[in-house]
């Protein structure tokens, strides 16, 4: 297999009929570290929006149960992209997704936003910040936005933008207009960074802070009121991105996917878990039957007891197989 293997493959796939196709190489052979990345800092960016970054800090998930919320949320997102809108274990995580979210009154303005830096931010980190080993084409970035767009459609988001330069005047315009400093927002920025670096071993970690936060632009900078990086931190951290990128250029290509789920910065369930019984159950959030659940003191809300992430052994589990994954 050759290096532009699949990027040819891509090619002739259509850019809206076939958007899952497309989005799942794009991020599981092509880029999967970097959309790791670019989608981690997607949902970073969300916290610099007052409403956001407050409903996030009052329900303490993000600042107390930190790396439940991170694996939850990664796993979540995985389990669509790998198995997709339809029925099985794609449309028990949606659905898992949209129990959460509706529990909590949040506006259709702040749902496009969310979705618009899903759509915006990989193409930043690989084109306009220069840390792919490539670039995206405009058939993969119109492919890209056709799934997110397919995504926000199932999560009942209103008036969603039809081209990747709307979704990016809307993410500007949003940013612009919205981001500001709260305690909220820098409280669980804080936890955030601290979960990131806790990612790393302990030598390293004092030199991983200021390369993270290096890579934050200034308008990211001034929301969450952190010291200005300085020039050495900004061109070092910028330089090796760059350096990596050019590495990786020559490296073979991934002929195997390699899913968010794989990831060993996710910890939570290594014995398995199924899509419909992880992440939190906020008042009038619907329990699945049977599952027992522990109350979070600090947050109030419910959330798997011990070893119920997976169902009781004989009981149907989601998913197309039926196997448990991590």
């Amino acid at each position: 297999m050759k290096r532009f293997d699949w990027r040819d493959r891509i090619h002739e796939l259509d850019a809206e009929a076939d958007c899952e196709q497309i989005t799942r190489i794009l991020a599981t052979h092509e880029f999967p570290w970097d959309m790791e990345q670019a989608l981690g800092l997607a949902l970073y960016r969300t916290y610099a929006v007052p409403s956001v970054g407050e409903l996030l800090a009052r329900t303490q998930e993000f600042t107390e149960r930190t790396q439940h919320r991170y694996d939850d949320t990664a796993l979540i997102l995985n389990d669509i992209m790998e198995h997709g809108f339809g029925p099985g274990r794609g449309r028990d995580a949606l659905r898992r997704m949209n129990q959460m979210h509706r529990s909590y009154d949040i506006s259709n303005d702040d749902y496009l936003y969310v979705l618009s830096t899903f759509v915006v931010m990989p193409v930043r980190w690989l084109n306009d910040y220069g840390y792919g080993w490539r670039r995206l084409s405009d058939h993969e970035i119109a492919a890209s936005t056709n799934y997110y767009r397919k995504l926000g459609k199932h999560m009942g988001i209103k008036d969603i933008p039809e081209t990747y330069a709307a979704f990016y005047q809307l993410y500007d315009n949003y940013e612009r207009d919205h981001f500001a400093y709260t305690d909220g927002g820098r409280a669980v920025s804080d936890s955030t960074l601290e979960l990131m670096v806790g990612f790393y071993p302990s030598w390293q970690r004092p030199l991983v802070r200021p390369f993270t936060k290096a890579l934050l632009d200034d308008r990211l900078i001034k929301a969450f009121d952190y010291p200005e990086p300085s020039g050495f931190w900004r061109a070092a951290a910028n330089g090796a991105m760059k350096a990596r990128a050019k590495v990786v250029r020559f490296m073979p290509p991934r002929k195997e996917p390699r899913w968010a789920r794989m990831s060993p910065n996710i910890r939570t369930y290594p014995d398995g878990y199924d899509p419909s019984r992880i992440g939190t159950f906020p008042q009038g959030c619907p329990v699945p039957h049977g599952m027992r659940t522990q109350e979070v003191p600090a947050t109030g809300a419910q959330v798997p007891a011990p070893g119920e992430s997976l169902p009781p052994e004989g009981a149907e589990r989601s998913g197309d197989d039926g196997a448990p994954q991590r």
